[in-house]
């Protein structure tokens, strides 16, 4: 099995989540790990009207891979999947799913989460946030 790590424009809605599952999921998986990042209405006391989100897919797509490496090394699994949205996104879209399929529930949590804090300080996608008093390009490194 290989990892799964891609940028797209189409949607990332309930059907695609759960298409991303059932291709990482296995026999020996006894947990099943996903985190759905979704664009909520606020942020830092603003009302948020959308979300725009930019990146250079080939070079995010070979970040990614660089991050399902890791966590196919550190937690012996070859069932991650990566993948995040770009373009205009609506409140309540969801932006980016990270799955991961390991023998047990902590090492799942473990890989999910680094992961997903790694695609942020790493990989070179760019958000844009609209709000009701304008608009501002927002890092998403801590």
């Amino acid at each position: 099995m290989a990892a799964i790590v891609k940028i797209t424009s189409a949607p990332l809605d309930e059907a695609a989540v759960n298409a991303i599952v059932r291709d990482i999921s296995h026999s020996g998986a006894g947990g099943i790990v996903t985190f759905q990042g979704v664009v909520r209405d606020s942020s830092k006391g603003k009302a948020v009207r959308r979300l725009e989100y930019d990146a250079y897919p080939e070079m995010a797509e070979r970040e990614l891979a660089k991050i399902a490496a890791e966590v196919r090394r550190r937690w012996q699994t070859d069932a991650v999947a990566i993948v995040h949205r770009v373009g205009t996104l609506a409140i309540g879209d969801c932006a980016v799913v990270v799955a991961v399929a390991c023998p047990h529930r902590g090492e799942a949590f473990d890989a999910c989460r680094y992961a997903i804090d790694t695609l942020k300080q790493t990989v070179p996608i760019w958000k844009k946030e609209v709000a009701e008093d304008g608009e501002e390009w927002v890092s998403e490194t801590p």
